[in-house]
């Protein structure tokens, strides 16, 4: 529950009624204790939950509390049902009720500790919290894959939506993708890296199919050379859009979202007792109202959000600052939820349940709490020390007198993307072992390395059709031009658009190619797993097919991720504590 509804005899807070049972070990639900209730001859009759309510489906048998019978609330709806006043609908994007995101406090440290947050939950009323919108074909429809990367883009927007945010200015906005965080968790679930996407950074939007409050579907045209905030609320665009740009940008497909809005913040900052900051020298900020003295604080509630929304306080006093600030806000956020003081209490973790669910937008991937559930036992496990927040590497736009956006800094930044797209991680951790990875992935793994030890042809013997299956707009045609003119593979065509786009570049080739294809590997600087071999021999005329996947990004680029960071990326270590300054 928000901090504002504490104390009021109308309103039972769930987070003060969950007791232990020393009889049982399980924490049971006590109303008895909570507001006075009026004598049995002066109660109304409970009214019926209504006909279209939401049923509540069941906790799992070995988290679930105790249920302890209780009275209802006022109204008649008991806690968790979805009655009128008992609980809030579950709304589709598009709704009035919509709530959307603005800051990303509480939905990265929802994610880490939620697995914990199992054994408290009450599914009904959580899923009644939760707004839900349809990204279509943008995200992921089946949740998330064992085995596989995830990859969720947190969204924070500047539309003051949200009781007590009117006064921040620009109260009737539409809102933007202010805030963009980009969470990719390793397949081995050992560790994490949160790419912090500037607000300022010119860049294109592609055009982005959006659903309608009546259901039918607008496709909204694509922009070039504007602002990635536009990717949110401008023109209609919603958070499928927003997906559809990270991807485009990065080559990162993104498989869920969520937003939460201005209150996440103020709420989760609260329910978890205050997030502890360090500050290095004194502020006093007029714009967001945050004044505090140098040294360590324990920040709640609007104070909070100030720390967050400052960008005159710390640093140039620039966005890129401000993205610090927040990384650094959100590292605390996460060890602070993660301590033992957040996880053994039921009060805290049922308030970081309300207050995080109440502040919700998510896709319908992932658009109840069984499914948040699951997703949070994949990530409750990572260590916090292998958890690494960064920026997108960006340059001050060179086509500005006067520096207000940003462009990419394609040095480090094509790197960074590369070790993200690979999986590999920022941080020095021990992989663990996946029952995936067996002996017969070590053995193939063995015999792709053999491929590669093996003769190679001379460039002129080298016969291949290039197509693009997701690279750059020219792709194929620049690789052709670059494969002839200054590899020598004369014997190369440019087949256009490959009939399906892939993620990776591929190389495929008959058995009888096998120098080839090493000799070409060798030239593009191709991964092994990007060599895909025939069962049958190819006719002595017959060319390798070459598809210019998503990760492709120019002639001349290696496809091979780097195993550490470019020199000079910005980084915050989740488990350490960093003073703003």
């Amino acid at each position: 529950m928000d901090a504002q509804s504490r104390g009021r005899a109308d309103e039972i807070d769930p987070a003060d009624q969950w007791v232990l049972n020393p009889r049982t070990g399980n924490y049971e639900l006590r109303l008895e204790q909570s507001a006075p209730q009026a004598p049995p001859s002066q109660r109304q009759a409970p009214r019926a939950t209504p006909h279209r309510a939401r049923p509540v489906p069941p906790a799992p048998a070995t988290a679930a509390p105790a249920a302890v019978p209780g009275p209802r609330r006022p109204g008649g709806t008991p806690p968790g049902g979805t009655g009128r006043r008992g609980g809030r609908s579950r709304k589709e994007g598009g709704g009035r009720g919509k709530k959307v995101l603005a800051i990303t406090g509480g939905t990265l440290a929802l994610l880490l500790i939620g697995g914990s947050v199992t054994a408290y939950l009450y599914y009904g009323h959580l899923n009644g919290n939760l707004t839900v919108t349809d990204v279509g074909d943008a995200g992921s429809k089946g949740g998330f894959k064992k085995g596989q990367p995830i990859n969720i883009l947190v969204i924070g927007t500047d539309k003051r939506s949200g009781a007590g945010n009117e006064g921040y200015g620009d109260a009737g906005s539409v809102g933007h993708a202010d805030t963009t965080i980009l969470f990719h968790v390793s397949k081995d679930r050992s560790n994490a890296t949160a790419l912090s996407i500037p607000r300022d950074l010119i860049t294109s939007i592609p055009a982005c199919p959006t659903k309608q409050p009546d259901g039918s579907t607008k496709n909204i045209a694509g922009e070039r050379g504007v602002r990635f905030n536009t990717s949110l609320g401008q023109g209609g665009r919603d958070p499928g859009c927003t997906m559809r740009t990270v991807k485009e940008l990065t080559g990162v497909q993104v498989d869920h979202f969520m937003m939460a809005d201005f209150n996440a913040v103020k709420n989760l900052s609260t329910a978890v007792g205050g997030v502890p900051v360090c500050l290095e020298k004194a502020v006093n900020d007029k714009d967001s109202k945050l004044k505090l003295s140098a040294g360590e604080h324990r920040l709640e509630g609007e104070q909070a959000l100030a720390f967050v929304r400052t960008r005159h306080a710390f640093g140039n006093e620039s966005d890129l600052d401000r993205i610090k600030t927040q990384q650094q806000f959100l590292s605390s956020m996460m060890r602070e939820m993660k301590s033992k003081q957040t996880l053994t209490s039921p009060q805290k973790v049922f308030s970081l349940a309300e207050a995080a669910t109440k502040s919700l937008s998510v896709d319908s991937g992932i658009g109840d709490i069984n499914k948040l559930t699951e997703l949070a036992g994949e990530l409750k496990d990572i260590d916090l020390k292998n958890i690494t927040f960064t920026t997108l590497p960006v340059l001050d736009n060179p086509a500005e007198k006067v520096k207000s956006t940003v462009v990419i800094n394609p040095s480090q930044a094509d790197p960074l993307m590369q070790m993200i797209r690979e999986d590999v991680s920022l941080t020095e951790v021990e992989q663990k072992e996946q029952a995936a990875e067996d002996a017969a992935d070590a053995d193939a793994k063995a015999k792709l390395d053999a491929l590669m030890e093996g003769p190679r042809a001379q460039a002129k013997d080298v016969r291949v059709d290039v197509y693009n299956g997701g690279g750059p707009a020219g792709s194929a045609s620049g690789t052709l031009t670059w494969l002839q003119n200054t590899k020598g593979v004369l014997k190369s065509s440019n087949l256009g658009n490959a009939p399906a786009k892939v993620d990776t570049t591929q190389l495929e080739y008959a058995p009888n190619q096998a120098d080839q294809a090493r000799a070409l590997a060798q030239m593009m600087d191709l991964p092994a797993t990007a060599l895909k071999m025939g069962t049958a021999d190819a006719g002595s005329k017959t060319p390798m097919k070459l598809t210019l996947g998503a990760d492709f990004k120019g002639a001349g680029v290696s496809l091979t991720a780097p195993q550490k960071a470019p020199e000079g990326v910005q980084r915050v270590e989740a488990d350490k504590e960093v003073c703003a300054k």
